[in-house]
């Protein structure tokens, strides 16, 4: 791109973009039909957000819960980079002493990082705390450049050029946050910006890193689409100029329900990173579920050996017992109901070949065997699979136990019963059907 396309575009009024964002109407998707071809990098990881976008989303975590999870992550991660990243708030005394106990753990991953403002007074609490990377908020739209910062886009570059001097200074790796990219001016202030960033960087022989950041999930994964909303586009320019794929990150919300997609669209177009919260929990909407960019990165990548991923689901049991999530059943990978089905024709499915209604094998992979809950529409083959999923038993689904277990389930709904059996009872009238005289319980009993 000619070095005069890099200049910053110094405006004396915002562009908002009304033709994409009406604001008084649904944002628009605004073709241009212009294709990109893949580039997806030979390295592609995830950074984790949990500590810092996930605890604007409830209550803050206490320090040993903190640890707890980044414990997790590095469990998950086993040793391979995959989860590369953590980011942490550094501005209380809870926020250093969760960066501090993380710390000590001595793990080479997740690396803790830093995350400040673009404000010289937030540096020193990097250089205090030791870090050898942060995060630096650098708000990219005219929307909160001239609305929110009261600034012009030279005024505000000049400002966070020289946060980024000091980071370079001091030795520590900057990661500029391009806030609000997805409604930034490309051309006048994202790729000048950039630019800037690059010549810092060979200036001081040290990487400056870029986050894209969609605040708000305008974000859209489609090649031919415009600027500033398709993530395609985004990465393409930003690759053009130089930035190399390992200094790329995206940084998604789901305003629009497009994050986990946009998440993996940036990696499929020269992204390296992509950043997530454990299990989307994120200001507002959400950020990709780090679990959800785990499976993801397998499917594109293939498994990576050392990965656990089975340790997701004892993250998800942890975040619901001890940190109360409320993680809906039905929730992808982690939800109690994900791989539970209800309908009697994909029990007597899952019967036959558990392929036919699972996606993949949950309980190899995340220990999590296939389950059926028990409704009106479950059938003899759904009880004959909760019987064989709890107790070492064949049996066939017409059998008289079988039977008799349906008829009670059949009666409760003739009843205008509307809501599940429960396992207690399941446990009670198997008990009666089989005349107390109950076979072994399975290894992995509980169904579901």
């Amino acid at each position: 791109m000619p070095e005069k396309n890099l200049k910053l575009v110094d405006v004396g009024k915002p562009n908002l973009y009304r033709d994409m964002f009406p604001y008084t109407q649904f944002p628009k998707v605004v073709f241009d039909n212009e294709r990109l071809e893949y580039e997806i990098p030979d390295n592609i990881w995830i950074t984790d957000t949990t500590f810092r976008d996930g605890q604007q989303a409830r209550p803050p975590y206490t320090p040993e819960q903190i640890l707890r999870i980044y414990d997790f992550l590095h469990e998950i991660d086993g040793g391979t980079g995959l989860i590369r990243q953590c980011e942490f708030f550094l501005y209380s005394k809870r926020d250093r002493k969760a960066v501090e106990l993380c710390k000590d753990r001595g793990y080479k991953y997740p690396e803790v990082t830093g995350w400040i403002r673009a404000v010289a007074a937030d540096f020193r609490l990097v250089s205090q705390m030791g870090l050898s990377e942060t995060g630096i908020l650098t708000s990219a739209s005219d929307y909160h450049i001239f609305l929110k910062l009261r600034k012009t886009r030279a005024q505000a570059m000049a400002a966070y050029i020289e946060v980024v001097k000091a980071s370079l200074d001091s030795g520590v790796i900057p990661r500029c946050h391009f806030e609000d990219v997805t409604r930034a001016d490309y051309e006048g202030f994202v790729l000048p910006f950039a630019n800037a960033l690059l010549k810092l960087s060979a200036e001081y022989n040290m990487p400056v890193k870029i986050r894209l950041c969609d605040t708000l999930g305008f974000a859209l994964p489609w090649a031919g689409v415009a600027l500033p909303r398709s993530v395609p586009k985004l990465i393409h320019g930003l690759r053009k100029i130089g930035v190399s794929p390992e200094r790329l990150e995206w940084h998604g919300h789901n305003d629009l329900h497009k994050v986990q997609v946009s998440a993996a669209t940036a990696w499929l177009y020269g992204c390296s990173a992509a950043n997530c919260a454990i299990f989307g929990l994120g200001e507002r909407t959400g950020n990709p579920p780090l679990e959800a960019l785990v499976v993801e990165h397998a499917q594109l990548k293939g498994m990576t050996e050392g990965v656990n991923y089975a340790a997701i689901t004892e993250l998800a049991d942890y975040a619901k017992k001890e940190l109360g999530f409320n993680v809906p059943h039905n929730y992808p990978l982690v939800g109690k109901d994900f791989n539970v089905t209800r309908a009697g024709i994909h029990a007597d499915g899952l019967l036959k070949n558990e392929e036919i209604y699972n996606c993949f094998n949950t309980k190899l992979l995340l220990n999590r065997p296939a389950g059926v809950a028990i409704t009106d529409k479950t059938g003899a083959a759904g009880i004959k699979h909760w019987v064989e999923a709890r107790y070492e038993i064949e049996i066939p689904k017409h059998d008289r136990r079988i039977t008799k277990i349906k008829d009670k389930i059949d009666a409760e709904y003739a009843a205008d019963r509307v809501s599940t059996i429960s396992d207690d009872e399941m446990i009670q009238w198997a008990a009666e059907a089989f005349d107390n005289n109950m076979p072994p319980l399975r290894d992995h009993s509980a169904p579901g």
